[in-house]
């Protein structure tokens, strides 16, 4: 990772602006330490060889006061506008961040488990690269070329020793960085790791303990999180062991510049005046770059996660389609999805005429649902075409297209929000009317209504405080509020009992009419209510 890595400017304009004043403030904050420096080596003189009391100094203690309370109010405004900087910037960046991960969609964009790491806990570790790193990488640039530049008219000896070791805190900052960097990336993809499989096994822990597999699962998390801990600890000894190294090499290049210093003070070649200027500007000019070393592992968590960031902000959006209409036959030809490390969809032909509903049958795994991704444009084939109408839906304007598609998942989504904002989800602003209309389709009118608030009653998260059979009916408002001529159901009775399932099977067959319905099946019943059923094979992992 580049100390400030070019995509940031490009990315975040708010980092542009702070670099700018960075660069100001530090300029200053350099004068300042080399006036500081310069007025008490000054007085310090003055009171040691001359005798000078407190008023014939007086001028000069004014001048230093002044000096260090301008030093204060420089360093303050430098972490005031970093702040205010990292919160522009992960404002910006995580707004472009979920933009694009919507725009790619669900077959290109990453993750949900690491988008939410990345946009939450990994973008949050920038605050400590903009408050401390940055500011520091700037002070190491400025305040010891101009430290050097006062010293070299004063002592060209002590000058040059200065340059001379300066170069080694850099270099050995890098040979520590460079392992510190690995480490912290693979304490991130961990993190990601954890997170994301967390999320997993939150969202199905309901049917994990119908199965009795819960138990099994907090086992692994356990096995993940005791990794997680011991990268962690990895990584802070390395870091904590950099440090050490960094304060070690400072601390003998400024010791050997004070031997210099005394050795020439006692011998007669040099002056208090300046020996005391050069002893107290040789530390300042290794601090800022001994204050990169440390905050480096503090900002290494944020660095990581930008990068993160950047690979999915330079993701190529798919390009814009051609329109596909339907109504239109939707025909497979010899269509093929594998996922990483399995196949999804064993190669299925089949033609689907508009206006027909038409039931997928097949063993749990065969791909049903895949089928159903494909044609959302969530998974991509990786052999074979999918055509409608005669256009290829790879070559199609996807956006276009789901417009005019309604999709029930087989596990809804239901979100924090009132029931009328769930139904119109996706449907822009309508009516109550049409609300109504919908509910009354799906049958879910009846016990919306006797809710106390109706179609303003709220909701918790996936739908809680609704019984299975109340969030389908739901789900299925939506689906009919949308009026769309094709139709994508995945298991839409799935957990229901007979007397709500025979309810749903009749309002779907209801709305089938006049449009292509391609549903997902394993229950009689449901297959029952098709024009027609389609079996898919199985592949040689549902076989195993």
């Amino acid at each position: 990772m580049r100390p400030l890595d070019p995509r940031l400017l490009r990315h975040a304009r708010a980092t542009r602006t702070f670099m700018v004043l960075s660069v100001a403030l530090g300029v200053a904050l350099a004068g300042l330490v080399v006036a500081q420096a310069t007025l008490l080596a000054e007085a310090i003189t003055r009171v040691y060889l001359h005798g000078a009391d407190v008023r014939a100094i007086g001028p000069v203690l004014a001048g230093l006061a002044a000096v260090v309370v301008l030093r204060a109010a420089v360093a303050w405004a430098q972490q005031a506008a970093a702040t205010r900087a990292a919160a522009a910037v992960k404002r910006e960046l995580r707004a472009r961040l979920l933009a694009h991960a919507a725009a790619l969609g669900p077959a290109a964009a990453p993750p949900s488990g690491r988008l939410a790491t990345l946009a939450t806990r990994g973008l949050d570790a920038l605050d400590a690269y903009f408050a401390k790193y940055l500011p520091q990488l700037v002070l190491g640039v400025l305040v010891p070329v101009i430290v050097l530049a006062r010293l070299a008219p004063a002592d060209l000896v002590a000058a040059g020793t200065v340059a001379l070791t300066l170069p080694l805190i850099p270099v050995f900052m890098a040979l520590v960085g460079l392992h510190t960097e690995a480490a912290n990336r693979r304490q991130f993809r961990l993190l990601t790791r954890l997170s994301h499989h967390f999320l997993d096994v939150v969202a199905g822990l309901p049917t994990l303990r119908v199965f009795g597999r819960a138990k099994r699962q907090a086992a692994v998390i356990a096995r993940i999180s005791a990794e997680q801990r011991r990268v962690t600890m990895r990584t802070l000894r390395v870091a904590l062991l950099s440090s050490l190294v960094l304060e070690l090499l400072s601390t003998l290049s400024v010791a050997l510049v004070a031997v210099g210093i005394g050795l020439r003070l006692v011998d007669g070649d040099l002056g208090l005046a300046t020996a005391l200027l050069v002893l107290i500007l040789a530390p300042e000019a290794y601090l800022p770059l001994r204050q990169i070393g440390a905050n480096y592992h503090a900002s290494a968590e944020g660095l990581a996660a930008a990068t993160e960031a950047f690979a999915i902000l330079e993701t190529p959006l798919p390009a814009a389609g051609a329109s596909v209409p339907p109504p239109a036959p939707v025909v497979f030809d010899r269509v093929v999805v594998t996922y990483p490390g399995r196949p999804a969809l064993p190669p299925f032909s089949a033609t689907v005429a508009p206006g027909e509903l038409v039931a997928l049958t097949g063993p749990s795994g065969c791909g049903k649902s895949t089928l159903l991704s494909v044609l959302m444009g969530f998974a991509t084939p990786s052999g074979g075409t999918v055509t409608v109408g005669g256009t290829a839906l790879a070559a199609a304007d996807l956006d276009a297209w789901r417009r005019r598609v309604a999709w029930l998942p087989q596990r809804p989504w239901l979100g924090a929000g009132t029931i009328a904002d769930n139904i119109r989800l996706g449907a822009g602003d309508v009516s109550l009317a049409a609300l109504r209309a919908a509910a009354a389709e799906a049958g879910a009118l009846g016990f919306i209504e006797a809710l106390p608030d109706g179609f303003d009653t709220p909701l918790g998260d996936d739908g809680a405080g609704l019984s299975a059979g109340q969030r389908r009916r739901i789900a299925l408002a939506r689906v009919f509020l949308r009026d769309a001529p094709l139709v994508l159901l995945d298991e839409p009775t799935a957990g229901l009992d007979p007397a709500t399932e025979a309810e749903l099977l009749a309002a779907i067959r209801a709305h089938a009419v006049g449009r292509t319905v391609i549903m997902a099946a394993h229950r009689p019943a449901l297959v029952a209510i098709a024009d027609r059923a389609i079996a898919l094979p199985a592949g040689a992992e549902v076989a195993r």
